[in-house]
């Protein structure tokens, strides 16, 4: 009988890695035990759609001593110190350095977890040159895991049609028989599964976008000081464009662009498409699915629009994560059941 691991979640956000896990083999796979979040809007939307303790704190004061062990340990840890729309600060952000409280977690925890599950935005892997993931890649290895990296697009490797490339770093234990020093019998259990091979199969965009009128706040009506250049340069129903301050920037057919924090700043920073009735911005419930959440997710009645759209931006893409998560599982039956 295959084992059901735990797992605990750093920076959860609004739960789509939890989510991705939670769905592997219909929820017999993993079950999530915890998770950790600051952003107070963002831990509401989390709460109402999870049961299990959401610990809604400061990552510098999580006291991990008296947390329940997991067996694996997940982080989406923040990424905007590393991103091109975040400037690409690095460890001189503030928010770059939560890395290393990961560590202390990984640490204090009544038992080391087995598995590290890490993701971050794709300049993560190449930001100053490298010197920022060999220095990660260093400090997990000194805390005893070995360590397997890949940037994936959502696009390629599931079915949603979402340009969202990120870097995904999937650790395991050294004394579980991952070690570095032993590639042989962690090649044909982990490496000979990741990467996962590409989807074959993409959804159209139709399949995502709402089929009636939407609410008309979501509209750009003929008062729009945008309103001409909308008209002239958005002509395709297969396409999500995006307004860059003067002009419109149309994407690749079938394919929403990356879609981030900053649409909840306000402005116009929410992709666009054309409808029977106009030209309008995405909704909040679109941009979650283009993220790959079901419409069984729920939105609270008292979270702002503005907010769900930062959360959406900053969460991950549900389907490639339930992906990876049955590969950590395989790897882990062999080794565990």
């Amino acid at each position: 009988m295959s084992t059901k691991y735990k797992v605990g979640s750093l920076f959860a956000g609004v739960g789509g890695m939890e989510l991705g896990f939670q769905q592997v083999n219909k929820g017999k796979a993993f079950e999530v035990i915890w998770a950790n979040e600051f952003d107070e809007n963002a831990c509401k939307t989390y709460r109402f759609n999870f049961d299990h303790e959401m610990i809604e704190q400061d990552v510098h004061e999580l006291d991990a001593k008296n947390l329940p062990a997991v067996d694996v340990l997940t982080a989406g840890f923040p990424c905007q110190a590393f991103s091109v729309a975040g400037y690409q600060k690095g460890f001189k952000d503030p928010r770059g350095n939560l890395f290393f409280e990961i560590m202390r977690v990984v640490e204090e925890l009544p038992e080391k977890p087995k598995v590290l599950f890490l993701e971050n935005v794709k300049n993560f892997y190449s930001h100053d040159k490298g010197r920022t993931y060999k220095i990660v890649k260093q400090a997990l290895q000194s805390h005893g895991y070995s360590v397997f990296t890949e940037i994936l697009n959502t696009a390629e490797y599931t079915e949603i049609p979402h340009n969202r490339e990120r870097t995904f770093i999937i650790c395991f234990r050294d004394e579980v028989g991952w070690a570095l020093n032993n590639q042989l019998e962690c090649s044909w259990i982990f490496d000979s599964l990741f990467p996962p091979s590409k989807s074959e199969k993409r959804l159209h965009i139709n399949k995502i976008l709402e089929k009636k009128k939407v609410d008309e706040r979501y509209y750009y009506g003929k008062s729009a000081y945008m309103y001409d250049e909308l008209k002239k340069g958005m002509t395709s129903r297969d396409t999500v464009y995006q307004w860059r301050r003067k002009y419109v920037r149309e994407n690749k057919s079938n394919l929403c662009p990356t879609l981030t924090a900053n649409m909840g700043t306000g402005g116009h920073n929410v992709p666009l498409i054309i409808d029977d009735w106009g030209f309008r911005k995405l909704t909040p419930r679109e941009c979650f699915r283009f993220q790959g959440f079901g419409d069984f997710y729920k939105f609270p009645d008292d979270v702002a629009v503005s907010q769900l759209y930062k959360q959406a931006g900053n969460s991950v893409s549900v389907p490639l994560i339930q992906r990876l998560a049955e590969f950590v599982k395989e790897a882990m039956d062999k080794k565990y059941s």
